[in-house]
């Protein structure tokens, strides 16, 4: 299904084309490790890394000071020409969503707030829904919620990037047995309300050959903003 495309209002969404560094310089930024031209989450929050300017001549060489030769960096954004001796490992296509007014958000009775000890129970539902990356200590990150079914959390969604006037709402699952009972729309929607609250605006981000989900999010309100690109490089080794 084809993503439509709408034109977003909002104080500043020029930083959603870097959200990553946004975030790792503003809100997220107890958890940046590196300097002023590349930074990285602390591997135990988060995979995401982000670069200032790939521009800059210096670029290259402060990637290999932060993560260290023949080792991995994950990138997001506009494809990017390779110096000798780097390689591409894995890319792939995204879409970015950003909210609408048409997104009716509103707080849900049954969603639970996870904390340190349900790591392992989130670990393990990502590890079966395969949602996207999430570390032990994401949850550290923003709010995440869940739905229990018997005690077991069968579902989950929480706060990942927080560009500045912006959360990114992440970890999106359900398990295969209780989908079809509209457990994730149910928890975005409990996400977004707080994110309004505190005077953010909601955005996503999915692969896009993630066709259902975008479809889903389509229906609640976000429209595309930009097509992106998510992919790891190898730096060069010694």
């Amino acid at each position: 299904m084809p993503v439509a495309t709408e034109t977003v209002t909002t104080i500043d969404a020029r930083v959603l084309d870097n959200p990553a560094w946004s975030a790792l310089t503003g809100a997220h930024a107890r958890f940046a490790q590196g300097g002023g031209l590349v930074r990285r989450y602390d591997p135990q929050v988060s995979p995401f890394t982000a670069v200032r300017d790939w521009r800059h001549p210096d670029v290259w060489d402060a990637i290999v000071d932060l993560v260290g030769p023949g080792a991995l960096f994950p990138v997001s954004g506009d494809d990017q020409e390779l110096p000798p001796g780097w390689e591409v490992v894995r890319r792939g296509g995204g879409v970015q969503l950003v909210e609408t007014d048409a997104l009716r958000t509103r707080p849900d009775d049954e969603a639970v707030v996870l904390g340190a000890d349900d790591v392992p129970e989130m670990l393990a539902l990502v590890e079966r829904t395969q949602p996207g990356p999430f570390a032990p200590r994401t949850y550290e990150l923003g709010r995440y919620v869940g739905i229990r079914r018997e005690g077991r959390l069968v579902a989950m969604a929480g706060e990942r990037l927080r560009p500045t006037g912006w959360t990114e709402i992440s970890a999106v699952c359900t398990d295969a047995e209780h989908r079809g009972q509209g457990l994730a729309t149910r928890l975005v929607l409990d996400v977004a309300h707080q994110v309004h609250e505190r005077g953010d605006r909601a955005m996503l981000h999915a692969a896009e050959s993630n066709t259902g989900a975008i479809a889903v999010y389509e229906r609640l309100g976000f429209r595309l903003r930009r097509r992106t690109m998510f992919g790891v490089l190898r730096t060069p080794s010694p």
